[in-house]
C-alpha cells in the first residue's frame, strides 16, 4: 500500500486532536534507510584535522523519489505537530567516523633530516614508541585514532622546534586542540618511565665515574657537578613576583646534576625562578643521596652559589696561595662540564632556549616538558645520537656551550677541611 501525501496529513491531523502519536507516525524517525533499497557511501577527508564529510545515497529501487518525498512531507507535518522535532535529514542518519591519515612517514625520511627534525635516529623512535605504545593507545582499539608513532613524532618536534602547538599539529596533520591533548599523553607516559633514563650513580659504577672527571681537573673522588639553569614561562597570574629571577624574567629555576660525559644523573625542576641554587638543593634529594654515598668518600662539585659541605667542594673565593689558585683552575675545568650539558640540553631541545620563547603552561606541565627533555636527553647520549644543526659547519655536528653564570656567593659554612685537604694533598 503507498503512502500518499493525503493520508499523512490526516494521520498527522487526527494524531494532533487524540493527544497521542501513532507507532507508524514516528516510525521513519529512527527508520533503517538499508530496508528500502538505500546504501549510505560515505567518505571522509581529514586535513589538519578538519573532517569533511561526504554522505551520498544510490538507489537501488524505484521508490527512492518516493521515499524523499515522504520524508520531505513527514518534516513539514512533524514541526508543526513537535516544534522540536529534528528534521529528518538523510544525511543525518549516519555518523561518519573521521579516518586519521598521517602526513609524516618516518620509513620515507633519510636518517640525516629525522635526526634534524625530532633530535633522535630512526631506530631510537621506534624503540621509544614501542615503549610508550601500551599508554598511548586508545581505549577504544579502532582505527580512527592517531597512531602511537604519530603521537611521539609530534612530541619531540614540539619539543625540538620549540614552535607554537599550531605550527606542530599543521605539519603533523591534526588539530591544534587534539595536539594539546596528545601533548599531555605523551609526558604523563614518559613521567612514569623517568627512573628508568634519570639514574644517579651506583655504588658499582663509581670508579668509572670518578675516573672520568678526574681526567677533566684532576680533582679525586668527583662523581658529579651540580648547577641551576633557568627555563622561561608565563607564570600563572597572582604568582608574577614568585616566578621572576634575578635576570628580571619568569623562569622556573631548575637544579641539575651531571656527570663527565654529560649525562645528566639527577633534575630537579619544580622551583620558581626566584628560588635560590642553595635553597633547591637543601629541600632535594641530593644531601641524603650524598649522606649515604659519604663512607666511599665521594663529592659533588658546584660553584659559588653554594655552601661549601663535607660532600659538596666549591672554589676559594679570595686565593692567597699558589696552591689555592691551581685548586681553583682544576675546578673550573671539572664544573665546566655542567655547562657545557645546560647548552646540549637546550641547544637539543629548542623549547628550553630563550630563543624559543616562553613556555606558556601551567608550572606543573613545564616541569614534566623539562624532565622529558632531560630523559631525551640521556636517551640520545645512551644511543650516541650525534646533535646535529642546520647552520652547523661539517655537516653540522656542532657542539653547543652555553655560559652558565653563578648565583650571588653563599657563606663558606664551617666545613672547610675537605677542600683543604684536597688543595695541600693534591695542589700543594
Amino acid at each position: 500500500m503507498a503512502v500518499t501525501p493525503a493520508a499523512v496529513r490526516t494521520a498527522a491531523v487526527r494524531t494532533a486532536t487524540a493527544g497521542a502519536h501513532p507507532h507508524w507516525l514516528l516510525k521513519p524517525i529512527g527508520f533503517n534507510v538499508n530496508q528500502c533499497g538505500f546504501a549510505p557511501r560515505s567518505t571522509t577527508a581529514y586535513r589538519h584535522g578538519v573532517p569533511r564529510h561526504r554522505n551520498e545515497l544510490t538507489s537501488h529501487c524505484h521508490t527512492s523519489q518516493l521515499w524523499e518525498r515522504t520524508c520531505g512531507l513527514l518534516d513539514s507535518v512533524l514541526h508543526v505537530v513537535l516544534p522540536r522535532h529534528r528534521p529528518l535529514g538523510l544525511a543525518r542518519r549516519w555518523r561518519a567516523v573521521p579516518v586519521y591519515r598521517p602526513l609524516v612517514d618516518l620509513s620515507t625520511m633519510e636518517e640525516r633530516h629525522v635526526i634534524l627534525t625530532y633530535r633522535l635516529d630512526r631506530a631510537t623512535i621506534q624503540e621509544l614508541c614501542a615503549q610508550l605504545e601500551p599508554e598511548l593507545m586508545s581505549p577504544i582499539r579502532q582505527p580512527t585514532g592517531i597512531p602511537p608513532l604519530v603521537q611521539v613524532l609530534s612530541v619531540l618536534h614540539f619539543l625540538a622546534s620549540g614552535s607554537f602547538q599550531t605550527t606542530v599539529a599543521i605539519s603533523s596533520g591534526m588539530s591544534q586542540p587534539m595536539f594539546s591533548k596528545v601533548l599531555s599523553r605523551v609526558l604523563s607516559a614518559l613521567m612514569k618511565y623517568m627512573r628508568s633514563y634519570i639514574v644517579f650513580p651506583e655504588v658499582e659504577d663509581l670508579a668509572t665515574v670518578k675516573g672520568d672527571f678526574y681526567t677533566l681537573g684532576h680533582i679525586p673522588n668527583i662523581i658529579g657537578a651540580i648547577d641551576g639553569t633557568h627555563v622561561a614561562l608565563v607564570p600563572p597570574r597572582g604568582s608574577e613576583q614568585v616566578y621572576r629571577n634575578r635576570k628580571s624574567y619568569h623562569s622556573m629555576n631548575v637544579q641539575v646534576v651531571c656527570l663527565a660525559d654529560q649525562y645528566i644523573s639527577h633534575v630537579n625542576a619544580k622551583f620558581p625562578g626566584s628560588v635560590h641554587d642553595a635553597y633547591i638543593m637543601r629541600n632535594s634529594s641530593i644531601p641524603y643521596v650524598m649522606g649515604q654515598l659519604q663512607r666511599h668518600r665521594v663529592w659533588l662539585i658546584g660553584d659559588s652559589g653554594y655552601p661549601n659541605l663535607s660532600w659538596l667542594l666549591t672554589p676559594v673565593r679570595n686565593p692567597r696561595t699558589r696552591a689555592e689558585e691551581r685548586y681553583n683552575e682544576a675546578h673550573g675545568r671539572t664544573r665546566r662540564v655542567i655547562e657545557r650539558t645546560f647548552g646540549l640540553l637546550k641547544a637539543r631541545f629548542r623549547c628550553l632556549h630563550m630563543t624559543g620563547g616562553s613556555l606558556m603552561y601551567s608550572p606543573k606541565k613545564v616541569c614534566h616538558i623539562i624532565v622529558a627533555c632531560c630523559m631525551l636527553h640521556n636517551l640520545a647520549l645512551r644511543r650516541q645520537v650525534p646533535f646535529l644543526q642546520e647552520d652547523g659547519p661539517d655537516g653540522g655536528v656542532v657542539a653547543a656551550v652555553e655560559p652558565v653564570e653563578s648565583e650571588e656567593e653563599e657563606d663558606d659554612g664551617d666545613n672547610t677541611d675537605n677542600r683543604d685537604r684536597v688543595i695541600l694533598q693534591y695542589f700543594q
